[in-house]
Parts: C-alpha cells; structure tokens; sequence
C-alpha cells in the first residue's frame, strides 16, 4: 500500500511535559476502514497521543499525515474530519439527548442540523429515548450518544479512548458490533482499551507502556512476538504452589486466570527446568499457547518506568 492510502501514517511523534516523556518516538500506520487497537497501561500515554493525532496538543518532535493532511500544520482540518470520544462523558447532563446533539452540531457549524441530528438519532437507535435528559442515561446509552456525537459531522476517522469503561457486558457487546459496522463502510478506528477480548476484536494492534512503542501487529503476530512460553495448573493448593513457583529462574509472572494458574517466561529451558520438580500428580500441568493478556502483562513487567 502506498502511504499515501493510510488514514494514520505518522512517525517520531514524541511529546515531553518538563523532563518527563510522554510519548517516546512513536510510528503508527493504519489503513482505511481499519480497527486497530491501541493498548497499555494507565499513564502509558495513549490519550497524550489521540490528542496529538486530531490536534489537540502539539507535538515536540514527530512528523506525518492523518486523513492526508500533515499533523502538525494542518491541525485545524484534521479537526473537522476526525471525532474523538474521551474518556469521560463530557455532554450537558440538564439537556435532552437531542438537544446536545443539536449543540454539537451547532459547534460544527453544520447548516442542516435537523437533519444532521434526527440521523444521528436514527442510525444508533435512540429516535424514542431523544427527549430523555444525559444525565439520567445509563452508562451504556451515555455510551451510545457520545458515538452519535463523535459521527454528526460525518468524520472520516474516530479517535475512541477507552469507550467502553465503565458499562455493562452487553452495552460492550452491543457498541462493538456497531463499530464493525461502521468500519465496513469504509470509516476508520483506532481504539484505546483494557479489555483483552476486545483487543481481539481489532484488525490490528499496537502496544505502549512508559511512552514507548512495545509491540504491534495482529494478534496472532503479537502474540509470537512475546515469545512466552506458558504452562497452565489446575487443581488444589494452587495459592501455594504459585509462593513456590514465584522467583524461580525463568519464571516471568504467575497469574490467577480463575480456577487455573499461568506459569509464563521468554526462556522456555529455564522455564521448564525450574518447574519440571514440581508438576506431580497433586496438580495437572498444560503446555498452552500464550494469550493476550499473558504478552500484554509480560510487556508491561519488563517495561521502564518513566516517572522521573
């Protein structure tokens, strides 16, 4: 693909708040129409960067296109063409749910905005809820109309930030089948979360933690990149054989994943040294492939702090 047919094709972005970096040298490519996912821990400087990409701040070093336009000079039409959904709910909460949309389209200067408005309503169903305050939707349906009010200008690209904290299991179900909609007709994702099956979901993904660019690529690509080696236990006295296993050479994390554990390591000989003495009849010990979470909690162990 030409980069010129990219929707995001940026390069060195970095952004500094005094000593401290923020965003450190970050590349990022996504193609039309895409759902890449944007993941890492609290602090990690994911919504530093959104923010930076539809020019909201300006970056200290970086350069490239969003939507064909230069990022850092042409932030002003970037603008107009991207919505961004934070991660707080920010609408007037004594207004209707029409009434903010008519505002926000009024904040686009958009002439048609009745028309504009009952779309918006149409398209995410919530025509018979349009007269019913913000302040007393649900977390789902708050959910639901700050995505009608990042699509009322007819964006080409929209910048999510952890859409879905906060709401229940199938409101998160409900939102992301309506974002593989919109991604078929050609509008393009790049998503912030913390949820691993929703990780899944992306077409691609990219990993930072501490400013820094980690790991990138689909999930099955990632995935192999972490290079883990994983054992799963089950059975009893699970709390204790995890205090045993802890510290041992070559073993990077145990995790609790319900009623099992994740015994994880890069070096799959020092691995399997260290646990060898211990599998017993007492536990069933599994050789398993690695999953997102064991990669994500592995990059984030290894990773540099940056708070200084």
């Amino acid at each position: 693909m030409d980069t010129s047919d990219y929707a995001i094709d940026v390069r060195g972005v970095t952004k500094k708040f005094g000593t401290r970096t923020i965003v450190n040298d970050i590349a990022m490519q996504v193609r039309p129409g895409e759902i890449y996912g944007f993941l890492g821990p609290n602090g990690s400087g994911k919504t530093t960067f959104l923010r930076m990409l539809c020019g909201l701040l300006t970056p200290d070093g970086g350069e490239g296109k969003c939507l064909g336009l230069d990022f850092r000079s042409e932030s002003a039409e970037i603008k107009k063409r991207v919505g961004y959904m934070t991660q707080k709910f920010s609408f007037y909460e004594d207004l209707s749910i029409e009434e903010n949309l008519d505002f926000i389209a009024r904040l686009y200067g958009m002439s048609q905005r009745k028309v504009a408005v009952q779309k918006s309503l149409e398209r995410l169903g919530m025509v018979e809820r349009r007269k019913q305050l913000a302040g007393t939707l649900s977390g789902g349906w708050k959910q639901r109309l700050a995505l009608a009010a990042c699509l009322i200008h007819e964006p080409k690209l929209l910048l999510l930030d952890e859409p879905t904290a906060g709401v229940d299991p199938k409101a998160r179900r409900d939102f992301w089948e309506e974002i593989h909609k919109l991604a078929a007709d050609g509008l393009t994702f790049l998503i912030t979360t913390h949820y691993m099956d929703e990780a899944s979901r992306c077409n691609r993904l990219a990993y930072i933690a501490y400013g820094n660019l980690l790991a990138r690529g689909t999930v099955d690509e990632v995935i192999k990149a972490g290079g883990l080696t994983t054992w799963e236990i089950s059975g009893g006295n699970l709390a204790a054989l995890a205090e045993k296993i802890r510290g041992l050479p070559g073993v990077e994390q145990v995790v609790a994943f319900g009623t099992t554990l994740h015994v994880s390591g890069r070096d799959a000989e020092k691995l399997n040294a260290s646990v060898s003495p211990l599998i017993s009849g007492a536990q069933r010990w599994t050789k398993i492939e690695s999953g997102l979470e064991d990669v994500f909690i592995s990059l984030m162990e290894t990773a540099k702090d940056n708070f200084s």
